[in-house]
């Protein structure tokens, strides 16, 4: 303890600083300020304290002279501090919040934080505060696009009915192809990852072809049909949907959704499906292939088996694409719809009144 420093403690501040320490909901800070004061009063060192309360040797000096100089009161009180830098004028955050709604300047596209604090004359930090505080963020960009199908209701009522009230006796399909699925071989071996790094892989890659994969995505069930073939013509499309026909067991429609690919509406696809009046297809509105649940399994299929795979050819790239299907029909989950088909309407609606007011 340092020289010329005495504390002495009454029966009722020594009750409340020690009922501070042992109250499991007191403050942290409180409850090492407190500990301090104990310590010096049982004559303890500064070291010892410092061991005790687990702080500074300079925040036990202050402690113990903010008690000597005004009691338990002042160990439960922090000083007010002024602000480390004055807040900005209100005129100055209208302004950039005005700006940023604007063109930035020269031939940029959108506003930086660095641009807008040099034309704005304040610091980078106010500049992301302000945009933080009004939920500006000019360096994100949201896509879209807007179907422009006369009949967008009536479609979309149609495929959200499928999926949440199929009917009776009847096997509802997502069909879709990916194509151009590309077999790409790395020019190194990558490295594994271990503790402290990522796995590696090299940034370029040889072709060694394509491959397109039908499927058949069983709303009901989650079960996948799925093909690979080397082109995407109308005589493929044909080929898969044979395939199709023969899983499905007999005695069963089929409701086939599909988008507006030209395959899908070719003459001989049309003949094909009037020799099947078991099948009946439903189409998505235009730029609307979103409905089509069987994206999310292409996507899926993208993210876990091909974005990283390395293929030594097209016979090893359909090879890992028909185990990957086999691998997600063992686990099959029902595909459940629960977006509002009011809602969807509602929002397109305004975004084509939206563009109207724009143009």
């Amino acid at each position: 303890m340092r020289t010329g420093v005495t504390v002495h403690l009454s029966p009722t501040d020594r009750k409340r600083l020690q009922a501070t320490v042992d109250d499991r909901n007191s403050l942290q800070k409180h409850v090492w300020r407190a500990r301090i004061v104990l310590g010096t009063a049982g004559g303890l060192g500064t070291a010892a304290i410092m061991r005790m309360a687990g702080v500074s040797k300079t925040a036990v000096w202050r402690w113990q002279a903010r008690f000597m100089d005004e009691g338990v009161e002042g160990l439960l009180r922090d000083k007010t501090r002024p602000p480390g830098t004055p807040r900005l004028p209100e005129d100055v955050a209208d302004r950039v919040v005005a700006l940023t709604l604007g063109e930035p300047p020269g031939e940029t596209t959108h506003w930086t934080g660095r641009l807008m604090a040099k034309v704005a004359g304040v610091g980078l930090t106010s500049v992301q505060r302000i945009w933080k505080a009004h939920g500006l963020a000019p360096h994100r960009i949201r896509t879209f696009k807007l179907s422009n199908d006369p009949k967008f209701a009536a479609k979309v009522r149609d495929i959200v009915g499928l999926y949440v009230d199929p009917p009776a006796h009847a096997v509802v399909l997502s069909v879709d192809e990916k194509s151009q699925i590309q077999a790409l071989d790395r020019t190194q071996p990558g490295l594994p990852m271990k503790k402290g790094r990522a796995g590696t892989m090299t940034h370029d890659y040889k072709r060694h072809g394509t491959t397109t994969l039908f499927a058949a995505f069983d709303v009901l069930e989650g079960k996948v049909i799925g093909r690979c073939m080397q082109r995407h013509r109308h005589q493929e499309f044909i080929r898969f949907l044979n395939a199709v026909e023969r899983e499905v067991p007999a005695g069963k429609t089929i409701h086939a959704i599909l988008d507006n690919y030209a395959t899908h509406k070719h003459p001989k696809v049309i003949a094909w499906l009037g020799r099947h009046p078991r099948w009946t297809f439903h189409f998505t509105p235009t730029s609307a292939s979103w409905l089509n649940a069987v994206e999310g399994f292409f996507a899926i299929l993208t993210k876990r088996r091909l974005k990283r795979g390395v293929f030594k050819g097209v016979v090893d790239l359909q090879a890992a694409i028909n185990r990957f299907v086999v691998d997600h029909n063992q686990q099959p989950k029902p595909f459940v719809w629960t977006a509002d088909p009011d809602k969807i309407i509602a929002a397109a609606n305004r975004g084509h009144q939206v563009l109207e007011s724009i143009h």
